[in-house]
């Protein structure tokens, strides 16, 4: 073998992201918003501070390879842990705050954390907490509220200002070390972690920079509202970074009023978040016309993102909206949703209505029972599965993980179609689909052609017992204010849109879709409702 003459040795590690925000863009800016007061630090000076915050961090006892978690929401502070925690060889380990009590301690002792940086807020729910934590050793509370009564506990700005300027990172060697965890909601069992490493990180950033991914440019002023906490807000920190485009970090007010004030006021180009705040914020818009012209690009995630959404953002505000795919286990960008030059207007958005092609470097396939390879043909479905250098092999230190894996792949729970463009049509989790009369019928799309109706604000499918038919569907729908919606109304927007056995034989109407700690929408929440007889349905007649 001829051996070709380059550095393939270099690590790729997330001190790159750090020297490049030192040298090449320390100008630019991040604005961090916590209650209501703006905080500005150029890069320069986050670099500094996460350099100070390493050296704090060396001093409480942490070594490479110890576990460092942070309950914080989207603020300058946790992008400095962001950068502090894996360059000094450390793993950053972000917990979700909306987890129930269990599942956090649960989380904590399976990571073996070793110190909790706290936002003052959310204080009160590691107080309650903190004697079932078996490793913790330390906290570090940020923000100027009480530490409680948190055993071992530091003011964070305190512990920064007691640091010199400047740390010797320690050179790390081998870009397959972890650098991240990160654990999946655990809609069944117990939360499943994914440790993310170094060389996974970069190339993640990488494919998500290109051109046809993501695209951010070092001129984007970028608004992560998905969370930190939630698969490292789907990279965008450190694509940010990179890059050196500007941040702005809008705290734990998510509501659509504060949203669009940010954008608005700090000219924010390229957001992220998952379908509901988009729709809430459509609604605010509409009702209140903020001026979102600085919107270039919105990442849409999370959850299958209705076309009609995507659609009224375009026509009524100027903003385009892209769905993109993927997973706590795919870091999490796994395809893109932007349709091929050529497509006419019809065929636009029903690329925009995919999942999207697969990113690059990530393969993907279709598994039917039995191990047999689906064609892709837009129509024949399989479970979906990918591989890819930032695509989970395993769960970490987890002995049912085989069940999740075939033989390198990563099984994604998705029942999906692949046409012949490598368009990937998600029609259900493979948990949720719906099999009345032996016809199988996607919740998924069913629900994106229900909130199409004007006066439905959400709405979640899922199936009920059929004497005849095995299963049918439940439309779970919350309605715009002082909307009565009734059953056949929705089942005649719905007749020239689906195939007549999909129709819902019964409605609920409720006051909000359940959530998961991520914000999808959690259909085993209604599922239980609907046994325990608590929701109140309209019916219809069985369907012919």
């Amino acid at each position: 073998m001829l051996e070709g003459l380059m550095q393939h040795d270099y690590p790729l590690t997330l001190q790159l992201l750090l020297e490049r925000m030192r040298r090449i863009y320390a100008d630019s800016e991040v604005v961090s918003v916590r209650g209501t007061e703006r905080t500005r630090a150029s890069y320069g000076e986050v670099v500094e501070r996460a350099e100070q915050l390493s050296k704090a961090l060396a001093n409480l006892g942490v070594q490479q390879g110890d576990r460092v978690a942070t309950f914080a929401w989207n603020t300058r502070e946790h992008l400095e842990a962001y950068l502090a925690v894996p360059c000094m060889g450390a793993v950053l380990h972000t917990l979700n705050v909306r987890l129930f009590a269990d599942q956090l301690t649960y989380i904590v002792n399976h990571a073996e954390d070793k110190v909790i940086l706290v936002e003052d807020s959310l204080v009160p729910v590691l107080e309650k907490l903190a004697p079932t934590f078996e490793t913790v050793e330390h906290y570090v509370v940020i923000g100027d509220g009480p530490t409680g009564e948190l055993p071992n506990a530091h003011n964070y700005e305190e512990l920064l200002s007691g640091q010199s300027p400047g740390y010797d990172f320690p050179r790390l060697e081998d870009d397959r070390q972890a650098a991240g965890l990160c654990y999946t909601s655990g809609t069944t069992g117990h939360p499943k972690g994914v440790l993310y490493s170094h060389r996974s990180n970069i190339l993640h950033v990488l494919g998500q920079l290109m051109a046809d991914s993501i695209g951010t440019v070092s001129d984007d002023r970028v608004m992560p509202v998905v969370p930190m906490f939630h698969a490292n807000a789907w990279g965008i920190p450190y694509a940010a970074t990179m890059t050196g485009a500007d941040l702005v970090m809008p705290g734990s007010n998510l509501k659509a009023e504060a949203l669009a004030d940010l954008i608005e006021t700090e000219s924010v180009s390229v957001s992220a978040a998952v379908p509901t705040i988009w729709m809430d914020l459509l609604r605010h818009a509409d009702e209140h016309q903020p001026d979102l012209s600085s919107l270039r690009l919105v990442i849409c995630g999370g959850s299958a993102v209705p076309m009609s959404l995507m659609q009224q953002f375009e026509q009524r505000q100027n903003v385009r909206i892209i769905q993109a795919w993927g997973m706590t286990e795919t870091s999490p960008l796994g395809s893109v949703a932007r349709p091929p030059r050529e497509a006419t207007e019809e065929e636009h958005w029903r690329y925009r209505a995919t999942a999207g092609r697969p990113s690059a470097l990530v393969e993907a396939r279709l598994i039917r029972d039995g191990g047999e390879e689906v064609p892709w043909d837009g129509t024949s479905t399989g479970e979906l599965e990918v591989r890819g250098p930032w695509v989970a092999r395993a769960y970490y230190r987890d002995e049912e993980s085989e069940a999740k894996f075939n033989d390198g792949w990563l099984r994604t729970g998705d029942i999906a179609a692949i046409d012949q463009n490598g368009y990937i049509i998600i029609s259900d989790r493979a948990k949720d689909v719906i099999k009345s009369g032996g016809e199988w019928i996607s919740s998924v799309e069913l629900e994106i052609e229900i909130m199409a109706h004007p006066q439905v604000k959400e709405a979640a499918v899922i199936s009920m017992p059929h004497e005849r038919w095995g299963e049918r569907p439940l439309a779970c729908v919350v309605v715009e204010a002082d909307a009565d919606l009734t059953l056949d109304e929705l089942n005649e927007h719905l007749a020239p849109r689906v195939a007549k056995w999909w129709l819902p034989d019964e409605l609920a109407i409720i006051d909000e879709v359940p959530k998961t700690s991520v914000g999808k929408f959690d259909k085993k929440v209604l599922r239980r409702q609907l046994e325990e007889g608590r929701l109140t349905t309209r019916l219809s007649a069985a369907p012919g």
